[in-house]
């Protein structure tokens, strides 16, 4: 048994860099995302340092996989994702995809009013969203649109946007996310603000 689990640790670290490379992630941006330093990380992919539990759960929670994936346990044949929240500025963020590096699909909750920061931000990347409920005002460069229910906004992001709930219920979005900068096919209409 005890070799069996020393193949199966020994297995980790090219698994981790594998999974690494597929979402198209530095070293750098993993270690930000989990708090494990840049050292830590590759000596875990070249075999250097034995996997703990510990750094295991960071990394499934980062690559938003099951724990066994990392571990290449026998799959259970369930595709479903189950998101677990992330709460940013009082924004719910529920993961629908579960890796980051590529598309990635999110679920907001917007309470009325939040502050999703007091200016406009850009980074690299595709925007696509559409809103489920509520009302969402999009500051989008010299843009201010209001997005009713069922409407769509796509957008480059390094174009500098904000998005904002104007109350007076909550808002529920969808967004895909390309931080490549991958394009959706879906555009989007300007409309007149609501309100």
């Amino acid at each position: 048994m005890a070799n069996d689990e020393s193949v199966a640790l020994a297995t980790v670290g090219p698994r981790l860099r594998a999974l690494r490379h597929q979402r198209g992630t530095t070293l750098a941006q993993l270690a930000e995302l989990t708090g494990i330093s840049v050292s830590t990380l590759s000596r875990l992919e070249s075999g250097g340092r034995r996997p703990t539990l510990e750094l295991l759960l960071a990394l499934s929670r980062a690559y938003q996989v099951p724990l066994d994936e990392l571990v290449d346990a026998p799959a259970t044949g369930d595709p479903r994702v189950r998101p677990k929240p992330i709460m940013r500025n009082g924004v719910t963020f529920l993961p629908l995809t579960r890796r980051p590096g590529g598309l990635q699909a999110f679920k907001q909750i917007l309470p009325p009013n939040t502050p999703t920061g007091e200016t406009q931000q850009t980074h690299e990347g595709y925007e696509w969203l559409y809103v489920l409920s509520g009302r969402l005002r999009l500051l989008l460069g010299d843009h201010d649109l209001t997005l009713a229910p069922g409407e769509v906004a796509e957008f480059d992001t390094r174009i500098p946007h904000r998005v904002v709930n104007p109350g007076p219920g909550t808002t529920e979005i969808l967004t895909l996310f390309g931080p490549q900068g991958e394009r959706l096919h879906v555009r989007a209409r300007p409309t007149a603000p609501v309100g």
